[in-house]
């Protein structure tokens, strides 16, 4: 049995008999104070359509079952369209818009699309009519970030993540609607013109320290929750994570941009660049700290799953399409750090959150609730380089 076999094993104890996926605890059951929550039911939909792309059979059932629940779930807002956030019971428990949650709905109905679940497409169109009159903005060529649940206040707040989301979104959606829709040149145009403003921008201008928060005219606010700084979505400083998510993201807008230019790729070096020299081991312990301040000195030292994951995946795709061996090498260091350190042989997952010195932690993330970044890193390896994961798969 495959790393990802037995991580999708793991994953699909997340089912809900009564629809939809739930958070995962360390010991792989479904926490029931958690409720039902957007980002895990469509992160677990894309992960179980990946799983079914690459010819596993069994997974077409999971998939089915997350495009109802996001179809028609007490998640979905059917009266006003859009998405809660999250639910208890029938009931949101917070029943903001957020563009966060709306991206990651895209990307589970492109993928649903991809795989021909039933309903997967009718998914997809109506999340990308909520995504274009909701949150794309043509002016700045960037998304919103969060209306209310009747869609007549929008925050104030802009951010950086949520719009990363939206490029990989709309990537998929293009890849999943095909050459021949219309909308499928338009939305690689916004991913292209996202990425243009937020890293050959802002993080170019600033040495690849990316600012993550906004103001709603899109001044940097530097200072953001300097005093939550291990927030979960929105910490503090740089992330690290991000500037490797960011670099792999530039390489899948390069490979289905026409004439795409040169600054995709040498800002894609950059960023990763950045993030390997200025995170890994900054602290004297082995591995990449969550966050860092403007000073390059580390802020939020815990050791975070996902970021390492993304500095793998972001090391593959630089090696696929740069030809070096350095990224190569890379890759396979700092994943074999990861499965001396964080794979968690009693799930097959690995945990999320880890001391400096390698003890679980849970500061920032309770649980194993997320199998979409390690199953983007285990299937990455030895597949061509394309707008999206799922069509690396076609």
């Amino acid at each position: 049995m495959t790393d990802l076999d037995r991580l999708l094993r793991f994953a699909a104890r997340s089912r809900l008999p009564e629809g939809g996926f739930g958070y995962l605890g360390d010991d792989g059951r479904v926490l029931p104070d958690r409720g039902q929550e957007t980002w895990i039911v469509a992160r677990m939909t894309h992960v179980f359509g990946l799983a079914q792309l690459t010819g596993r059979e069994w997974w077409d059932g999971p998939v089915r079952h997350g495009v109802e629940a996001l179809a028609a779930g007490p998640l979905h807002d059917g009266a006003r369209g859009g998405w809660y956030a999250s639910t208890a019971g029938d009931t949101p428990s917070d029943d903001g818009k957020a563009a966060y949650v709306h991206a990651f709905v895209v990307l589970a109905a492109a993928t649903a699309t991809a795989t021909g679940a039933p309903g997967g497409r009718a998914l997809l169109d109506e999340a990308l009519g909520v995504w274009q009159t909701r949150f794309w903005d043509d002016t700045e060529g960037l998304a919103v970030e969060e209306w209310d649940a009747g869609w007549s206040r929008l925050s104030d707040y802009r951010g950086a993540n949520a719009n990363m989301h939206g490029v990989e979104a709309s990537l998929a959606a293009a890849d999943a609607l095909g050459d021949d829709d219309p909308r499928a040149a338009r939305l690689r145009g916004q991913a292209l013109r996202s990425t243009e403003r937020l890293v050959h921008g802002w993080a170019r201008a600033r040495g690849w320290r990316l600012p993550e928060h906004f103001t709603a005219a899109w001044e940097p606010l530097p200072e953001y929750n300097r005093d939550e700084p291990a927030h979960p979505f929105r910490p503090y400083g740089v992330t690290v994570g991000h500037l490797f998510e960011w670099a792999r993201l530039a390489l899948h807008v390069r490979a289905v941009t026409p004439d795409p230019p040169s600054w995709l790729l040498e800002d894609a070096v950059g960023l990763f660049a950045a993030a390997a020299s200025r995170g890994w081991a900054v602290d004297g312990h082995t591995g990449f700290p969550y966050t860092l301040g403007w000073d390059d000195r580390p802020v939020v030292r815990r050791r975070m799953h996902w970021v390492l994951c993304e500095a793998v995946a972001a090391a593959e795709t630089l090696a696929t399409v740069t030809g070096e061996a350095t990224y190569g090498a890379l890759a396979r260091r700092w994943r074999a750090h990861g499965e001396a350190r964080f794979a968690d042989p009693a799930t097959g997952s690995w945990h999320h959150e880890l001391t400096p010195e390698g003890a679980v932690a849970a500061d920032t993330w309770a649980g194993q609730p997320d199998a979409y970044h390690l199953a983007q890193m285990l299937l990455l390896p030895g597949r061509p380089v394309r707008g999206s994961v799922a069509a690396a798969l076609h």
